[in-house]
């Protein structure tokens, strides 16, 4: 007679501790500021046919190995590989204005540099989050930033950026009446995060940012269908 066999047990999967590991391989640990003039290249639904360019700030290592590129966009400091909307763009590569080469995987050079820098920087994770670099920032962006749906909106210059030790970034804004030197710079007393003061943010280009001062009428159409202030 043949013997019989138990079931094999069930394995109990946890989706949520699953998820959540996934998400800390994602979280950047170290930052490279972009000096060589770098790009983005991205396009938009509407014209698929018509590449665009947007200047890369910074790279960063992420807790996997993999390095991304940085660029401010909408919300927060994303990650050009995450550029992926109907509405907003969708990327494309890197490219290299010098060569017009465009490439999808960022350059061997600042892989290098990364991962040189988080070896030399290595810090010792601790309960709590703690601020682990800061990086200026190089192209002029601006925050338009929100505290009440119906409270006037304010475009402020951000002036670095800042990297915690939960993969967290937060831009840093000044309080203008605070400021005691010109040029204000990393470090100043006048800086404040923006997450902590401001309900919501939006992140601009300089060019994009000035037509929204000036108060360019397309601009500011394009900007209510875009933009919507948290209740």
């Amino acid at each position: 007679m043949g013997t019989s066999q138990s079931p094999r047990s069930a394995q109990v999967i946890d989706l949520d501790a699953m998820r959540q590991r996934q998400q800390a391989q994602k979280h950047l640990i170290r930052l490279a500021p972009e000096l060589d003039g770098l790009e983005m290249v991205y396009r938009l639904a509407a014209s698929p046919d018509i590449y665009y360019g947007m200047p890369i700030l910074a790279w960063g290592l992420r807790e996997d190995g993999n390095i991304v590129g940085l660029v401010p966009w909408m919300e927060t400091l994303t990650a050009c590989h995450d550029v992926n909307s109907q509405d907003n763009g969708y990327f494309i590569g890197y490219r290299d204005p010098e060569t017009e080469e465009i490439f999808d995987t960022p350059p061997d050079h600042k892989y290098y540099e990364l991962t040189a820098a988080a070896d030399y920087f290595e810090y010792e994770a601790c309960g709590e989050v703690t601020l682990i670099q800061q990086l200026p920032d190089t192209l002029g962006t601006h925050a338009l930033c929100m505290n009440h749906p119906n409270a006037p909106w304010k475009m402020k210059p951000v002036y670095g950026w800042r990297l915690y030790s939960d993969g967290s970034i937060d831009a840093l804004l000044a309080d203008e009446e605070k400021a005691t030197m010109s040029p204000i710079l990393l470090g100043d007393k006048c800086l404040y995060s923006a997450r902590a003061f401001h309900k919501s943010i939006y992140f601009f280009q300089r060019h994009i940012a000035n037509r929204i001062l000036e108060e360019d009428p397309a601009t500011l159409e394009a900007l209510a269908m875009m933009v919507v202030p948290s209740e």
